[in-house]
C-alpha cells in the first residue's frame, strides 16, 4: 500500500533472488523506502504515483515505468558497463562489512560501514546523473535504486558463495604470497563476465 504524496505505488524485480539474509533484508527496506518516496517523476510526464519494473538486461539495467492503470510510461534501458567496476568494488565492501558483523569489534565494524555508505552514496549519485534525462529523482530515491541494482546483480547466489567456487579453482596455483599486488585476487573478475 502506498503512502499519500507517494510517487510509486508498486515496486518489483525479475527474479530469481539471492537467499542471503543480508540481501534479502536490503531488498525489503529499499522497496519500503521507494513506495513512501515522494520525488519519483518519469520525465514528460504527470506526476504518479507509477509501478516500478527493473530488470537485468544483458549489461543493461531496464526500467520499466508505468501508471497505476498498467499504462506504460517509460521503457529505459541504461548500461552498467560505465559502473561494472565500482559496483564489483561496492560488493566486495558489502560482503566484507557482512563478514565482519558476527566476529569484527565495533570500531572495525563501524569503519567498514562508513565505507560502505560513502560507496553507496557515490554510487547513487552515478545512478541520478545517469538516468536525469529519463526520470527525476531526490537523493535518497537514488540510494534505494541503487541498492536494488545491487539486489539484482546478486540474484542468483550469495557472494560468499561465489567466492568460495572461485576460490577452490584457484587452489594449488601460485601463492598470495608470490602474486603481484595487482593479482592478489585473480577470481574477483569471474563474479562480472558473464553477468550471471
Amino acid at each position: 500500500m502506498r503512502e499519500a504524496g507517494s510517487s510509486l505505488c508498486e515496486v518489483s524485480l525479475r527474479g530469481p533472488f539471492s537467499r542471503n539474509e543480508h540481501i534479502e533484508r536490503e531488498r525489503a527496506l529499499a522497496v519500503a523506502a521507494l513506495i513512501r518516496s515522494k520525488v519519483f517523476i518519469p520525465v514528460g510526464h504527470a506526476r504518479g504515483p507509477y509501478r516500478l519494473h527493473l530488470a537485468l538486461d544483458g549489461d543493461g539495467l531496464l526500467f520499466q515505468i508505468a501508471t497505476e492503470k498498467h499504462v506504460n510510461a517509460i521503457t529505459h534501458r541504461m548500461s552498467v558497463i560505465p559502473m561494472r567496476r565500482f559496483l564489483k568494488h561496492y560488493i566486495h565492501t558489502c560482503q566484507n562489512y557482512y563478514d565482519a558483523m558476527s566476529r569484527a569489534p565495533l570500531a572495525s565494524l563501524t569503519t567498514i560501514d562508513a565505507g560502505r555508505c560513502a560507496l553507496h552514496d557515490e554510487g547513487a549519485e552515478f545512478l541520478k546523473t545517469r538516468i536525469a534525462d529519463k526520470l527525476v529523482v531526490d537523493s535518497d530515491t537514488a540510494r534505494q535504486l541503487f541498492v536494488l541494482v545491487y539486489v539484482l546483480l546478486m540474484r542468483i547466489q550469495p557472494l560468499r558463495d561465489r567466492h568460495q567456487s572461485e576460490k577452490r579453482r584457484w587452489r594449488g596455483r601460485t601463492p598470495l604470497s608470490k602474486c603481484k599486488q595487482h593479482d592478489l585476487y585473480p577470481f574477483k573478475e569471474q563474479l562480472w563476465m558473464p553477468w550471471p
